[in-house]
């Protein structure tokens, strides 16, 4: 059974940090390509970073130079470290794996930015 669970998010001021993880089971970690999602209230759901098996790294415009991804395959974790955080990065944020034509999915965390 394949399992991501996501852990970290929470309630942060302007300008804050959080780090959220993603434990994975179930699968052969280091075969997958991961990504970090977010989903806004009445927005689509949306790729914030990617981290390939041979750790190149892409990120979506509007995080470049604030978010930072980054996998451990001994963990079976990927992480996803936010700076500068503002409320429009306010959203649920979702682990995936993706490997070819498999992809699973966390349950999402919930990260919201709130003064």
């Amino acid at each position: 059974q394949v399992q991501l669970v996501e852990s970290g998010g929470g309630l942060v001021q302007p300008g804050g940090s959080l780090r959220l993880s993603c434990a994975a089971s179930g699968i052969i970690f280091r075969m997958y390509a991961m990504n970090w999602y977010r989903q806004a209230p009445g927005k689509q759901r949306e790729l914030v970073a990617a981290i390939t098996i041979g750790d190149n790294t892409t990120y979506a415009d509007s995080v470049k130079g604030r978010f930072t991804i980054s996998r451990d395959n001994a963990k079976n974790s990927v992480y996803l470290q936010m700076n500068s955080l503002k409320p429009e990065d306010t959203a649920v944020y979702y682990c995936n794996a993706h490997w070819y034509f498999r992809d699973y999915w966390g349950q999402g965390t919930q990260v919201t930015v709130s003064s």
